[in-house]
């Protein structure tokens, strides 16, 4: 592929005419030439490979596992967009599942913005930067397969997820069916409405790490009674990385007459999926995370036909009932956070969602495996390993060690964020590198875990 091509995608000016057709020639996005040298090298690895990295105009690639696959282990590609980002290395952040960094070219288009907002805030900010939310609303909803008129720009999952929690009518007896591995704001946005309108929220129970889908669909299924409206689940959870069968879950509701809501806040841009792959009618996520967008960044998707019962979080405009926009009416917000997301858009394709998937993967099996086979029989991995049912979270424990302690022993004594997690029926640390981890990091990681297993963490 040409060079000049594949600057002009990152810049969304020239490949990507949607993106071009919401910029004023005066404002047009001038990226960092050391931030775009980096993806140019791994064009140039790509190309090496037989492969064309950036497919213009499309939404992230999907190809094949076993082209995905090479690339994952493939350490030539991998180091130029390691070098993407500016970051303070003398950490090792595995928690990127809570909130990553952002590639500096997108933290570059985020800080003019704001500069350039705060010149004349009313002009600069709501004339000029604002009306580009069109844009994002397009890539989003091209990337997601859905309706522009479905995408709604928010500012984080828990955000759409509250709309939706909040905004669909319920009356006292009605009940909703929920996970106890669903987030925990989620849940404390349920138990909020019981003890304010009555409603009954009922947790379910499933085992993890969990291989057989049907499980997970029978214990839903089981809780579900005339009285219940509303099911949530996760797309994956925030806690040991289980992917749950949300097709088979939705299918399985909605043929009972009730409603779902899905929590995709790790999902979007971890693993490749589409609208109608699941056949959602509502989904929340997270754009701070996996798409390495600004923080403060999330989408929620309604379908169409919804959008007129759904009450938005913050009360719309006149005549917005079935519009989708009425869910963004929150006041006064920066322009520059959501703008910044068509140039993350563009580095998720450039990477490619299946090359980021299998990447993602070979991470953590790095470390999971290494514990596995090295921690004589004490490690535990509660994350599918091997299996379309994980991701790129892992979560383990170790026989003997205290995961809050080993987690703090860690942070503390090596520089090594991690995550851990003390559940109701499972404990442990969870894992979660990205895109811009190192293999030294990961080994590192596994190193001090395997000492503390010999040594203790005194």
């Amino acid at each position: 592929m040409q060079r000049r091509h594949f600057v002009s995608a990152i810049a969304g000016a020239t490949v990507v005419p949607r993106l071009a057709a919401a910029l004023t020639p005066d404002r047009a996005p001038q990226f960092s030439p050391h931030a775009i040298r980096r993806l140019l090298d791994a064009a140039d690895v790509a190309k090496d490979r037989g492969v064309t990295l950036f497919n213009a105009g499309a939404p992230a690639w999907h190809g094949d596992a076993a082209q995905a696959e090479a690339f994952a282990a493939d350490e030539d590609f991998w180091e130029p967009i390691q070098r993407a980002f500016d970051l303070d290395r003398t950490w090792i952040n595995l928690n990127n599942g809570g909130c990553s960094p952002a590639p500096s070219h997108v933290m570059a288009q985020l800080e003019r913005d704001l500069r350039f907002s705060n010149e004349l805030p009313v002009i600069h900010m709501w004339q000029t930067l604002e009306p580009r939310i069109e844009v994002v609303r397009r890539e989003l909803a091209l990337e997601f397969g859905c309706q522009t008129s479905e995408m709604a720009i928010t500012r984080n999952a828990s955000e759409s997820l509250e709309t939706l929690i909040f905004g669909i009518d319920l009356k006292r007896g009605d009940e909703v069916v929920v996970s106890n591995q669903n987030y925990g704001r989620m849940l404390n946005a349920w138990n909020q409405r019981a003890r304010r309108e009555g409603i009954v929220v009922k947790e379910v129970s499933f085992p993890v790490p969990c291989t057989e889908p049907q499980q997970i669909v029978d214990a839903f299924a089981a809780a579900i009674t005339p009285r219940t409206r509303v099911m949530e689940i996760t797309h994956i959870t925030n806690l040991t990385g289980q992917i749950l069968p949300v097709k088979e879950l939705i299918a399985m509701a909605r043929a009972k007459g009730v409603a779902t809501f899905v929590d995709g806040a790790h999902a979007f841009a971890q693993f490749p999926f589409t609208r109608d792959e699941l056949d959602v009618d509502y989904y929340g996520t997270s754009l701070h995370k996996w798409l390495l967008a600004p923080i403060g960044t999330g989408f929620l998707y309604v379908r169409e036909s919804k959008i007129p019962s759904m009450w938005p979080l913050m009360a719309g405009n006149p005549g917005q009932e079935a519009d989708i926009r009425k869910y963004e009416e929150i006041g006064t917000h920066p322009a520059a956070n959501h703008n910044a997301v068509s140039v993350s858009l563009t580095f998720h394709r450039a990477i490619g969602a299946s090359r980021k998937q299998a990447r993602l993967k070979f991470l953590r099996d790095r470390w999971a495996k290494r514990l596995l086979a090295e921690g004589k029989g004490r490690v535990k991995v509660l994350t599918p390993l091997d299996s379309k049912w994980g991701g790129g979270i892992g979560f383990f424990n170790v026989d003997g060690l205290d995961p809050v302690k080993l987690g703090s022993w860690l942070v503390s004594q090596h520089r090594v964020v991690q995550t851990p997690i003390v559940h109701a029926e499972f404990s442990g640390i969870r894992v979660t590198p990205n895109v811009y981890t190192t293999l030294d990091e990961i080994d590192r990681f596994s190193e001090l875990v395997l000492k503390a297993m010999r040594t203790g963490i005194a």
